[in-house]
């Protein structure tokens, strides 16, 4: 074997061990990508990308632009159709023929665009809950979010960028198999069903967007996560990627005062394990 492939082998290896070790104790896995991209590991041994955009992403560490870093993928959550969390999943789900849920509208875009083949591109909506690995495993609920989702594609035939319809974004409630709730909120602003979604669902943990300009900034998402969600754990994304993403984790601790909540303040390619 050649050196470099032998460190490549190596490098995959000790990333399947962790995996394995982490499934073994019976806990979860939550890594950080940069901006809303996470790499979710579920106790009983599932791999869940979320908002995959990784290979053109300035803040994801350079290890992890190498798709193959990621080990084996079951599925992909997109939360909508801009380029900053589509990003990597056609690629992603081609390399381990893993499915992409995201907007119906979005699935069914770029299925009849030839992205991904169909099967890869199945639909759900909002409210809908699905159980992708069987009765009794992961269940994934898609839940509304404030902000919007249209699908910019560079035609290959023309070269020029074409908008199609990319559906409504969303969030996930993703239950874990042990009864564990996480709910990814993708883009969004305050929108008042937030309290609905946090007394329905309860949430143990949220992963929540604090940048401004396209979403939240560090006071409405304290708002959001103080007086509405309300969950025991959140996780700070979706900023400082670009200028405009100027919201801070400082300035979200701060915004939520004396609220009963453990911030996780991640870097791009840290993970939480739970």
């Amino acid at each position: 074997m050649k050196p470099l492939l032998r460190i490549a082998a190596v490098a995959v290896a000790c990333l399947a061990a962790a995996t394995a070790a982490a499934v073994e104790a019976g806990k979860t896995e939550l890594l950080w990508l940069g901006q809303a991209a996470f790499r979710l590991t579920t106790p009983g041994g599932k791999v869940i990308m979320i908002d995959p955009w990784l290979t053109t992403n300035p803040k994801t560490p350079a290890k992890w632009k190498n798709l193959d870093e990621l080990g084996k993928v079951d599925l992909i959550l997109v939360t909508h159709a801009h380029g900053d969390h589509f990003g990597d999943s056609p690629a992603i789900a081609t390399k381990n023929h893993a499915p992409i849920w995201g907007p119906a509208g979005l699935d069914a875009t770029i299925a009849a665009l030839g992205i991904v083949p169909n099967e890869l591109a199945p639909r759900m909506n909002k409210s809908g809950t699905i159980e992708p690995f069987g009765k009794g495993g992961v269940k994934i609920t898609m839940t509304r979010a404030e902000h919007s989702s249209e699908f910019a594609w560079k035609n290959p035939a023309t070269g020029k960028t074409e908008i199609h319809v990319g559906g409504e974004p969303v969030g996930f409630v993703i239950e874990l198999e042990n009864g564990k709730r996480i709910w990814h909120l993708g883009d969004t602003g305050l929108f008042g069903d937030m309290k609905l979604v946090g007394e329905y669902y309860k949430p143990d943990i949220a992963l929540v967007p604090i940048g401004g300009h396209f979403t939240m900034g560090p006071k409405d998402a304290a708002f959001a996560v103080s007086h509405w969600i309300k969950p025991k754990d959140v996780v700070p994304m979706h900023y400082g990627t670009i200028p405009q993403l100027a919201g801070t984790p400082e300035e979200f601790v701060q915004a939520l005062g004396h609220a009963p909540v453990k911030v996780h303040v991640l870097k791009p390619g840290e993970a939480m394990t739970f």
